[in-house]
């Protein structure tokens, strides 16, 4: 489960990584990553395992990343629902970095 997870997460950020014909949609998405990071923070903390992280995916991430970044949408955005996993699993792949059990 989680090594199916990290190579989802490792996936996204590769595709984020490759957004840059559109410089305000290039900033919109990390915004979004830098959302979802910080409810990350809030609801795993700083200690937390891989097998945490995954189970949190696994458990309606989709649902309340939706919910977050319905509020943090710009007036003009250039990203959509469609960028929702992207992010999502682009900021669980950043966020996996600090888990204790963590090997590249």
């Amino acid at each position: 489960m989680i090594d199916a997870a990290r190579q989802l997460w490792e996936d996204a950020a590769r595709r984020l990584a490759a957004e840059g014909g559109d410089p305000a949609r290039e900033r919109q998405l990390w915004a979004l990553v830098d959302a979802i990071l910080a409810e990350l923070r809030r609801r795993l903390g700083q200690r937390f395992t891989l097998e945490e992280l995954a189970a949190l995916h696994g458990r309606a991430a989709e649902d309340w990343a939706r919910e977050l970044l319905a509020g943090s949408m710009p007036p003009e955005p250039r990203v959509g629902p469609a960028d929702l996993t992207l992010v999502l699993d682009a900021a669980f792949h950043l966020y996996a970095r600090g888990a204790s059990d963590f090997r590249p």
